[in-house]
């Protein structure tokens, strides 16, 4: 059954300038319980920062993350985006074609709405499957 990507993303998304620092960022992915902050300027989706950006290129390289910003380590433009009129089957597509596991959700003029993650999707496609299971528990289960 397909969906509006509107229907499943997660509306409340963490946003960071790309001066932040990669701690500030961490600290702020922490306290919100999620697992990457979208990185803009004004209202310009500049990149997408997850954990695993984090590690691999800022950790695993030495850098020090209180000295490190964001914008440096972020996945960078052009970032895919959906709108949330789009379809699941095609937020789908999108990430099967740029392998990521999540996609920014802008309205049309470019303010920031949501996030939309594989999680998402498989919730909403079969709430039963593993994946849709471990993406509805509740934090810390």
């Amino acid at each position: 059954m397909t969906h509006r990507v509107r229907d499943v993303m997660s509306p409340a998304t963490a946003t960071v300038e790309p001066m932040t620092t990669v701690t500030h960022a961490a600290e702020l992915m922490r306290e919100r319980n999620v697992g990457d902050v979208l990185v803009a300027y004004d209202r310009d989706l500049f990149g997408v920062l997850t954990d695993r950006d984090i590690v691999l290129r800022a950790v695993a390289d030495g850098r020090d993350p209180d000295d490190t910003r964001v914008g440096s380590v972020c996945t960078p433009p052009p970032v895919v985006t959906l709108t949330p009129e789009d379809t699941t089957d095609r937020a789908a597509e999108l990430m099967r074609r740029y392998a990521v596991r999540r996609l920014p959700v802008v309205e049309h003029g470019g303010d920031l709405v949501g996030i939309v993650s594989l999680g998402d999707l498989a919730a909403a496609e079969d709430p039963r499957s593993a994946l849709g299971g471990i993406s509805t528990a509740a934090p810390g289960h």
